[in-house]
């Protein structure tokens, strides 16, 4: 009996192991079966690598990140309501409105950017046209800063356009806004000249080792974007490695902010090559000088306004750049247009019977 058992020991050990690696292996199959597969798309012609890759499972995570509010309602026009400048005091940016359309437009602001505190975030509401608080100040000059870009930034937003709910989703500062970053302390001490790089946990170089400020190199300064050299040897016109890594680091940044790969710009094969680049590569260039001016223009005089605990720790002022309007699509709000609902963002209202008295000056002036 005791010699049977032995001999019958290996028997049962094997087939327990068996078992075991059978519910293994369907474990894992239902796992797999479960798993969301990586969405792909091709955006070129086959060979060139020109395809996207798409995580489902983020998409669908950030999807109420791209939705936009319900427009306000709009009133019957009043043609014999007295003039904006009759009703209100101290409106320098909106005179072009009618008072309907002018509150209109105030209601919609402070559900963009001020939900909770309402007219009070900018306004003293005992003495609206006071402008003591420094929000007003500051939101006067974002609505000068969004006609621009409606109108002079067409090669970038097209005609979908930005309204302030582009960047802020309900938010006084908007997310993706973005400081100087010097670094580590003593990074600069260190042997060698890492232009403040291998440090982790810089989120805009997507946790690379590559140079950490590369916003400020080419998203307020205007320094070129260059990576490949035109000739074998440096001859003093070429392309160093620094600078190529410096460029890389804006190119990771740009990548992660739209949620896509090189070759949604570049052809992979060639990458310096325009003619075998996308559309997209062009509407980039055009948003990447956009962005410049923005900064240079507005949202320095801005910084100036602001108090210190909206600046950083060494006191820059923060800036704007492709993760504030896109936050990881490549299409802000997916593509969806607010400017059929407020008109009044495109640019100066000119009203028709402008237009006709304008037409009827023409056709009179002499020739």
């Amino acid at each position: 009996m005791h010699s049977l058992a032995l001999r019958s020991a290996p028997v049962r050990l094997r087939s327990a192991a068996r078992s075991l690696a059978i519910g293994l292996g369907l474990g894992i199959a239902v796992l797999m079966v479960g798993c969301d597969r990586t969405a792909s798309s091709q955006n070129g012609y086959r060979g060139t690598g020109l395809f996207q890759l798409k995580d489902p499972v983020a998409v669908a995570k950030n999807a109420s990140l791209h939705e936009i509010p319900e427009p306000e309602p709009v009133d019957p026009p009043e043609p014999d309501a007295p003039s904006i400048r009759e009703t209100f005091k101290n409106v320098q940016v909106l005179n072009d409105l009618t008072v309907l359309e002018f509150s209109r437009l105030m209601q919609a602001l402070s559900t963009w950017v001020a939900p909770e505190e309402g007219c009070d975030f900018c306004h003293n509401p005992r003495k609206l046209d006071s402008d003591e608080k420094y929000t007003k100040v500051v939101a006067r000059q974002m609505l000068q800063m969004t006609r621009q870009i409606n109108t002079e930034w067409t090669q970038h937003v097209g005609t979908v356009g930005v309204t302030c709910w582009t960047c802020h989703r309900g938010q006084a500062v908007p997310s993706g806004d973005w400081f100087a970053n010097p670094g580590s302390p003593g990074a600069a001490n260190n042997a060698g000249n890492r232009a403040v790089q291998n440090q982790a946990g810089v989120k805009a170089t997507g946790n690379s080792a590559l140079p950490v400020d590369a916003l400020s190199a080419f998203l307020l300064d205007s320094n070129e974007v260059r990576i490949q050299g035109t000739s074998a040897l440096r001859n003093g016109a070429g392309t160093s490695v620094k600078q190529a890594e410096w460029s890389y680091s804006l190119m990771m940044y740009m990548s992660n902010s739209l949620g896509v790969n090189c070759t949604f710009c570049h052809n992979s094969r060639a990458l310096a090559n325009w003619t075998e680049s996308t559309p997209q590569r062009a509407t980039a260039w055009h948003g990447i000088r956009m962005v410049r001016q923005l900064n240079q223009q507005w949202l320095k005089p801005v910084g100036e306004l602001l108090p210190p605990h909206r600046l950083s720790a060494q006191g820059d002022w923060p800036k704007v750049a492709c993760e504030t309007c896109h936050k990881g699509v490549n299409k802000p709000l997916n593509g969806i247009t607010m400017l059929d609902d407020y008109p009044e963002l495109r640019g100066v209202m000119v009203r028709p019977e402008a237009r006709a008295g304008e037409a009827a000056r023409l056709a009179t002036a002499p020739r």
